[in-house]
This record gives structure tokens, sequence and C-alpha cells, in this order.
């Protein structure tokens, strides 16, 4: 690539990774190299990784934008060659820690608006609307500016400041708003709005791009799983159509896992794609949203998973009757909100033959018992498959990919009155298992590989 006819390339890895090509080098955002990721994040349009190729990758630095699993996985950062530099976006030393202890020596922490410099590339983290987990990106090479925006949102400071850096050549722009609230309380979300959000097209046709690349949320869940129709209510071509006929200057350009385009100043061309990455789905796929879909009950949902072992059912249980106890009193609680008066919290799990085991709690603000005697009334309800808890408690499994239920049903008119302003997460489980606990995904995943390098030592 050349000064007197500059261009970038841009490559898209999966999800929110991109791999972006400069005056022979090259820098990664976000690189996720797995498939399923996250749990149960399957890739759509559906790819193959090869680990091989991947390993002789020679990325001059790797910048990942926030420390959720689907943006920072030590799995896919295990095939990586320990020199590369790692710029991380994140409050939590912890995480810092983590990857050294994974072996790489050169591992940094963003700060926002302090640029880093990379060969030919200049990286400027830009403030997002939650500064104490996400970051943006401002990336300059080759006289290009391009912004990636993650998958945050931007509030009106941060767009001043990103108005004042025009002009921009590509903005990568998370195109979903994904429903992962109204999952879990299906019986009470609202529906989805059928347009995209106002600020979006508003924001874009100030920051007026050349290209804009329908970014994030490239993932569908398990092959049976009713969230595929339910969690993510925007089309590719739906935020296409809406962002053109916005402005006659806005141009959506879509980039599939492997897909590669050079920018220049006068175009965006195709180029050839990423030699790791093979496309299993070769036509161009598009979501499917169902809002009148009727979610299956949380006992169906749980026979898609394997029975636990009678240890593992033992940890569940002595949780429940122990641990959860324990943690709950030990938490934050507010002077405000539903939990303050007295409130029956059932907990119904479900096991592999959707069989229900209930546990009853009597709760007020800071103070939880069980409740031994049977209850009838309840004011709160929360389902899980059994086999998802013990995986939450064990292995780092997250609250999207749970399938927990809460308030699957209808109460006394009082209560559902007073359920109007109750907050889906101050459920007593989601409290226990997410508050104040960072990193439970990553910390897996390092015991998982040290175990591994660990046997495979041994065998050597």
């Amino acid at each position: 690539m050349t000064t007197e006819n500059p261009s970038i390339k841009i490559s898209r890895i999966l999800h929110a990774g991109y791999i972006f090509e400069s005056n022979n080098e090259q820098i990664a955002f976000d690189p996720i190299f797995e498939n399923p990721f996250s749990h149960n994040c399957y890739a759509y349009p559906s790819v193959k990784f090869d680990n091989d190729k991947i390993k002789k990758l020679n990325l001059s630095a790797v910048f990942i934008s926030h420390y959720h699993d689907d943006h920072c996985s030590l799995e896919s950062l295990n095939l990586l060659n320990r020199n590369t530099p790692i710029y991380i976006y994140c409050i939590f030393e912890e995480l810092f820690l983590m990857i050294r202890d994974l072996g790489f020596v050169h591992v940094h922490s963003l700060k926002i608006d302090v640029p880093v410099i990379v060969g030919s590339f200049e990286v400027i983290p830009r403030r997002a609307l939650d500064e104490d987990v996400d970051s943006l990106f401002q990336i300059k090479a080759a006289g290009f500016n391009i912004l990636n925006v993650v998958d945050s949102w931007i509030d009106e400071e941060t767009l001043s400041v990103l108005i004042k850096n025009k002009p921009w050549d590509m903005i990568l722009w998370p195109f979903q708003t994904m429903r992962e609230i109204e999952v879990i309380s299906p019986l009470r979300a609202m529906p989805a709005p059928k347009t995209l959000p106002i600020e979006w097209l508003q924001q874009l046709q100030a920051l007026s791009p050349s290209y804009v690349v329908p970014s994030s949320c490239q993932f569908l869940q398990e092959s049976w799983s009713w969230y595929n129709n339910a969690f993510f209510p925007i089309t590719y071509s739906q935020f296409k159509k809406e962002v053109e006929s916005s402005s006659e200057n806005l141009r959506v350009l879509r980039l599939d896992p492997s897909d590669s385009v050079v920018l220049t100043n006068t175009s965006a061309r195709p180029a050839p794609p990423l030699s790791f990455i093979e496309c299993l789905e070769k036509q161009k796929v598009d979501y499917i949203y169902s809002p009148q879909l009727t979610p299956p009950t949380t006992a169906v949902i749980a026979t898609h998973f394997a029975p636990l072992k009678s240890n593992q059912l033992e940890k569940v249980k002595h949780y429940c009757l122990h641990g959860l106890l324990n943690k709950y009193k030990t938490l934050e609680h507010s002077e405000q909100g539903y939990f303050l008066k007295p409130r029956l919290w059932r907990l119904s799990l479900y096991d592999h033959t959707g069989a229900r085991t209930d546990f009853t709690y009597r709760l007020q603000n800071d103070s939880i018992e069980l409740v031994t005697n049977d209850i009838t009334t309840i004011n709160w309800l929360t389902e899980v498959p059994i086999a998802k808890l013990y995986a939450a408690l064990e292995s780092g499994e997250t609250l999207t990919s749970m399938y927990i239920r809460i308030n699957d049903q209808f109460f006394s008119p009082e209560i559902e009155k007073e359920l109007l302003d109750a907050d889906i997460s101050a459920d007593p489980l989601i409290r226990c298992l997410f508050d104040g606990v960072f990193g439970a995904y990553q910390k897996m995943q390092l015991e998982r590989i040290t175990a591994r390098n660990a046997i495979n030592h041994n065998n050597s």
C-alpha cells in the first residue's frame, strides 16, 4: 500500500472483531476466533476457523474495547503470539493480570482520548455511554478516519467530540437492539419498535460517514432456541433501507465474517477474504423476528441440557440452601425498590426431564430466610434450568445464556400493580450470581487453559 494511492484494508472476523491493514501492518479489534463463543453464540452466517493459520498471524497489536466475554475471550487470545501487544479498555486490574498470566508480555491499559501509536496506525479510545464498561475506537491510518462504535451507544458529549473529528470515511455501527431483558421476562415485555431508534439516524446524519457497516450482534443461539426469533428485532435489510433513506449521503456496506474491503478515497472495493475463516453459508442470511412467538416453558427448555451428575446436583442444592442466602446478605440494598417490603420469592429449578424443584424464600431488603412450609401465594418467581444454574456456579455462565425466566405468570391484581415499577435486574438470583462479580468467564477459561497446558507439558 503506497502513499501515492492511499488505501486501508478492513476485514471482518466475527461479531465485533476486525482486522485493519495498512503499510503491511495489521491490528485487530475485539478478535473472537471461536464458534460458538460466549457459551451459546453461534456465528451467523456460520463459519469455521483454521487455528493453525490464526497462530501464524503477525499482528502489530490487539485492541479490546471492553471485558465482556463476546469481546475479550482468553481462548481466542491463546492462539496469538505472546509478544503481541494487547491494549484493553477496562477499569478492573484483574483482567490485565489474567492476560499476563496467559503469557502475554505487553499488556496495556487504554485511557479515553489518549492516542496509541502502532506503526502507521493511530488508535484513540473514545468515551462510550457506559464509560465504566465500554469504549469506542477512532482509527487513523493512511489518511483515513474510521470510527468503530463496537456495541455501545453514543451520548451527546461524545457525539460533539466525534463531529469535531469529521470527516469520517467509515463507521462500524452496532445495528441491533438486543432484547436481553425482554426474553428474560417475555410475559411482561413491551413490543419491539418497528423502526430504528431515531437517535441512530440523527447521529449518523450528523457524522455523515462515506460508509456505514452494520456491526456487532453477528450470531444466533442454539438451533432449537426460541431466542433466534425473539432476541434480534432488526434485519440487515431493514437497517440498510432506513439508514440510506434517511440521507442521500449514507451508504450501507455489509461485511460478513472473512469479508474484506479496500477503502480508497473514491471507493470501497471487495478484497480477498481472510484466509483463516471459511464462511459455510454462501447466501446472505438475515434475521427473522417473530413478535407473536409463544416462548416455550422453562420445563421444555431444560430438556435440551444434559443431566447433572449427583455431585453437581449436590452443589446446586447446597447453593440454594446456604450459599445463596449468605451471598444475598452481603449485597448492597436500595432504600427503594420492590423488595423493600416483605416478599415471598420462589426459585424453581428444572432438570433434564422437565421436573421441577422449588425453593421458597422470604425476603425484605437485606433479610432472607428459607421457607420450609408449603406456600401457595408468592410475590416473585424465578425459573431456570438446573444445568444452567450449575454452569453459572462452576464455569462462568453468563446471564444471556442461562435461559432464566422471571415472573412468567400473572399474580394478584395488587402484586401486578406493584410489579409495574419493579426492576427485572433486581431479581434475587441474578443479583446473587452477578452483583460484584467480575471476569468469571475469563477466570474459568484461564483455569481450563492452564490445566490443558499442564497436561500437554506432562505428555510431551
